[in-house]
């Protein structure tokens, strides 16, 4: 045996067993088939050495650092292209880890802490993503044209120190998702969404509500990293094996459980599992009567703390233990309005949360988060033209909820989205930064935060929010279509080609369950435009027109339909409702057509150039 300075790479498919489950012969066949064409290619180019093969996953050994992320990232960039019309879920995807360290040299093996910390890199990475420890990064310096972005430290098995770790980004990175990790030496766990076993679908906003309310409890917790309610609820009404969940979420705990409601009892059953072997840690049963909810929930959070053997920072047991309100009725009505707010972004959903947020605050006028929900709600219909939400309501709900809860991110989501509706971009800016100082998973304030910039040309600074409003919600396909628009905008055509495969791969998914829903059909339209369906994007575009109405967000977006298929006259017509619009609705408009790459084919048209400065001159009057 002897012992040397190596550099290990580290690599595995993501989610292999659920793919070999579906079909092991065609799984094994590509994966033969991908390693033939581009892994040992790249690894004999980058003169590597494959030291074991360990099913999906590989072990292989450089003589420098340079050479190991060189062969990583053109491993990644291969595997992107290489089935770039297969399903987004069962696509080959790995994930890379590169160390620099001490190995044991026994025979053609090696061993030791240099390959330890390369597969603990390795499992951290992102989904066709390159996790480089420290070392690494220091070594390979400037010499290769990679952006780094520092993910902080990490503790690693059988390793005495934590390990800083780095995330490659570069051309042709496939951003099929970004999952969570763990910061520094914080015990990071995801929360499932709870069974609703209650046998009735309305208890389902209840069963929902629980588990959003402890994702939030121990998110206040300063020693765990909690995984973000979106990326957790990806796994709603899924059977999912909890190592399975770990290896996906980047976690090591797992909280699962059920409720079940009858009358004014309710049974509350969890359990948290240890994600690297599937082991049962603790477990619980709770049956409580309706009115004692809150203490409900606080006990199970005290319990998974002290599971988990967290500690509590100051004032934390006392702020975890805070309710919005005391009153379970209003909370009841909160939990339905908040599960319309989830449904989607229609008006409808919004309307109806609207409705419920309402209801809470005549039960109890002092409840924060439903003054925050109604702003949330607002601001949606504004960016709607709903004549019923105005700015100045906005406004007053949310200063309400921050009167009463100064802490409250959403609060200032509303208010950012609000000043974004009326073209206040530096007011919008200082808004979301604020949302996101005090939750920086929240949905509404990463995307908008992206779409503001975006509004002011400011891609490469747009794109990187609407990557982590996807890492936060990876099945929703406006932060794929807005992702796509800016990286077409940036130049970037092969990945633009890859967002727009998975976005109408979700839309499609979506139309299938709404086939009445014209915006879906609108941008899928224009995806279908994109990827050269002309015919079927044609279809989808009628389809859309005929059931559009007078709704003017929808003509909007069937006239970037239309654009894209070369359907000049159709998209100008519908360019030209847009000036029937609210005075905040116009602003925000017009702003938008600036720098939407979808209305670019109709930039040169004289119509066009003529209706941007009529509606232009509409926002300074």
């Amino acid at each position: 045996m002897q012992r040397r300075l190596s550099a290990i790479l580290s690599a595995d498919i993501v989610g292999y067993t659920r793919l070999m489950e579906l079909d092991d012969v065609a799984t094994l066949s590509r994966l033969k088939s991908l390693r033939n064409d581009v892994v040992d290619p790249s690894v004999v180019s980058h003169k590597g050495r494959i030291v074991k093969l360990m099913g999906d996953g590989m072990l292989v050994e450089f003589s420098s650092a340079g050479d190991a992320v060189r062969c990583a990232i053109e491993v990644q960039q291969g595997v992107a292209g290489a089935e770039p019309y297969s399903p987004q879920d069962r696509r080959l995807v790995y994930r890379i880890g590169v160390n620099l360290g001490y190995v044991i040299v026994d025979d053609e093996d090696i061993y030791g802490d240099g390959v330890n910390v390369a597969s603990r890199l390795q499992s951290l990475a992102d989904p066709g993503g390159i996790a480089i420890a420290e070392i690494v990064h220091q070594h390979i310096g400037s010499d290769l044209d990679i952006d780094f972005e520092d993910f902080g430290c990490h503790s690693v098995k059988n390793h005495e120190r934590p390990v800083r770790i780095y995330m490659a980004r570069f051309q042709g990175m496939a951003h099929s998702r970004q999952w969570p990790v763990s910061v520094n030496d914080r015990i990071s766990i995801a929360v499932l969404p709870f069974t609703n076993m209650s046998g009735h679908p309305d208890q389902e906003s209840f069963s929902d509500g629980i588990t959003e309310d402890i994702i939030t409890d121990l998110a206040k917790v300063s020693s765990l990293s909690v995984c973000a309610r979106n990326s957790s609820f990806v796994y709603k009404g899924r059977a999912a094996d909890a190592r399975q969940v770990g290896r996906d979420l980047g976690v090591g705990h797992v909280l699962e459980g059920s409720v079940r409601t009858d009358g004014s009892k309710i049974r509350v059953a969890a359990q948290l599992i240890d994600a690297t072997d599937g082991r049962h840690i603790w477990a619980e049963r709770y049956d409580r009567e309706f009115e004692d909810v809150f203490a409900l929930q606080d006990e199970i959070s005290k319990h998974v703390v002290d599971a988990l053997k967290a500690s509590l920072a100051g004032s934390e047991l006392e702020t975890i233990t805070r309710r919005g309100t005391n009153d379970p009725q209003a909370y009841q009505a909160y939990l339905t309005a908040r599960s319309f707010f989830n449904r989607g972004h229609e008006a409808k959903n919004m309307t109806a949360a609207r409705s419920w947020f309402e209801k809470a605050i005549g039960i109890d006028p002092s409840y924060a988060g439903a003054y925050a929900g109604m702003a949330d709600c607002d601001s949606y219909l504004l960016l709607a033209n709903d004549p019923a939400a105005t700015y100045g309501g906005i406004m007053i709900n949310a200063d309400k909820a921050l009167e009463l809860d100064p802490g409250l991110a959403d609060a200032h989501a509303s208010r950012g989205i609000a000043n974004f509706a009326v073209g206040l971009r530096a007011e919008a800016e200082v808004e979301f930064d604020r949302a996101l100082e005090l939750d920086p998973t929240s949905y509404e304030a990463n995307f908008f935060r992206g779409r503001n910039c975006h509004a002011q040309q400011q891609f490469e600074r747009a794109r990187g929010f609407y990557e982590r409003t996807i890492a936060l919600k990876p099945d929703d396909y406006r932060a794929w279509d807005q992702l796509r628009a800016v990286q077409v905008s940036l130049g970037l055509q092969q990945e633009a080609m890859q967002s727009a495969l998975e976005c109408l791969r979700l839309m499609e998914r979506e139309v299938a369950e709404h086939p009445d829903e014209p915006i879906l059909l609108c941008y899928g339209g224009c995806l279908l435009a994109d990827l050269g369906e002309v015919d079927k994007g044609a279809l989808w575009a009628s389809r859309a027109a005929a059931i559009a109405g007078d709704d003017l967000r929808v003509l909007y977006n069937l006239a970037c339909c239309y654009s894209k298929l070369g359907k000049v006259p159709e998209a100008i017509a519908c360019l030209e409702r847009q000036t029937e619009g609210s005075p905040a609705y116009v602003t925000s408009v017009a702003a938008w057509m600036k720098t939407d790459s979808d209305l670019d084919p109709l930039r040169e048209h004289q119509s066009f150039l003529v209706l941007s400065d009529r509606m232009q001159a509409l926002t300074v009057s």
